[in-house]
């Protein structure tokens, strides 16, 4: 049963090194409408700060962002952001969390004993100062907890990253240095003591352009680039290569290379309303499955502005009758007068 609980935290937890593969998940409807992963988006989405901490900026000042999802296999997963601003300082505090839910404990008889719970935990204290008009840059201190039944670790992790608007505010570019941290205690202790496992180290880096006589921005983001190979499971032999340096099967350097890339576009034709679709390559190629048609690798989503409140909405694919669902509320506390 905890093998397969280690299985469920992420479509591709077998195909990278590393604890705490939550910290990959997206963190708000709009990110997980743009594939999952972006370092660029300049709309003051104070959730995208979680990814790239330079984007916490004076337009996140009093905002709070709310998010659920409905995972995979009945997995709920979900993060909170609070930002406020002094100056050209700026400053977030966040959590995400994954509740797995009560799973039954039983014996090697199938005798049931008893039940257990697994759950995932970081905390995220974010600055972010302005540089200038155009530059910002930021970090984020991630303490991070789990425990899988009476299994648990505790780590730390340290985000870094710059943002880049062009004065014309139509095109920006981030560079996100993600979890770079140390596990304290692993899950289990061994002949050597603690078993520690590295954590998902992801160097990021984005870009977008808005085009400037139409309502669309395209985005373009590179993840992963502190590791070339990236592991996977083959799903048509049900094979899991976690040693050999090269693909199984062998991949082409034009195929690896866009296994680092996401495509989104949004549609906005107003302050008040988006539309978002994006596509993750890496994703749509380690899901594909022989003799089955599958939208793995694509995700939609769209929001709306309702009186003081931003709405959102996102849907992902994995599989076949397999997606994923996330849902987003924000809104600015200084609309209530708080």
């Amino acid at each position: 049963m905890l093998f397969l609980l280690f299985g469920l935290l992420s479509p591709t937890v077998f195909s990278s090194d590393g604890v705490f593969r939550f910290l990959d998940l997206p963190v708000s409807s709009r990110m997980a409408s743009l594939g999952g992963k972006n370092v660029t988006n300049p709309d003051g989405d104070i959730s995208f700060s979680l990814f790239n901490p330079a984007l916490l900026n004076s337009s996140s000042n009093s905002m709070l962002s709310l998010n659920m999802a409905n995972y995979l296999a009945d997995v709920k997963f979900g993060s909170a952001v609070y930002g406020f601003s002094k100056g050209q300082n700026h400053f977030a505090v966040g959590v995400q969390y994954v509740d797995y839910g009560t799973f039954k404990e039983t014996s090697e008889t199938n005798e049931q004993l008893g039940e257990f719970t697994a759950r995932d935990i970081a905390l995220s204290m974010i600055y972010s100062r302005t540089i200038s008009d155009r530059l910002s840059a930021g970090v984020t201190l991630k303490p991070v907890f789990s425990a899988y039944e009476r299994y648990t670790s505790v780590g730390a992790a340290v985000d870094m990253g710059v943002h880049y608007r062009s004065p014309t505010n139509l095109f920006a570019a981030g560079l996100s240095l993600r979890n770079l941290g140390v596990q304290f205690k692993g899950y289990y202790s061994g002949e050597d003591g603690q078993h520690r496992e590295p954590l998902p180290l992801d160097l990021q880096l984005g870009i977008s352009q808005k085009l400037q006589h139409a309502p669309f921005r395209f985005s373009f983001t590179l993840h992963q680039l502190n590791k070339w190979n990236l592991y996977y499971t083959d799903n048509n032999s049900g094979m899991v290569d976690y040693e050999r340096t090269e693909m199984v099967p062998e991949i082409s350097v034009v195929d690896m290379a866009f296994r680092h890339a996401i495509i989104g576009v949004e549609f906005l034709p107003g302050k008040n309303l988006y539309l978002a679709a994006s596509y993750n390559h890496r994703r749509h190629q380690e899901l594909a499955m022989n003799g089955f048609r599958s939208m793995a690798g694509f995700s939609f989503g769209g929001g709306i502005r309702i009186s003081k409140f931003q709405l959102g909405f996102s849907s992902s694919q994995f599989q076949v009758g397999n997606s994923a669902y996330l849902f987003s509320v924000s809104t600015s506390l200084n609309d209530f007068k708080l």
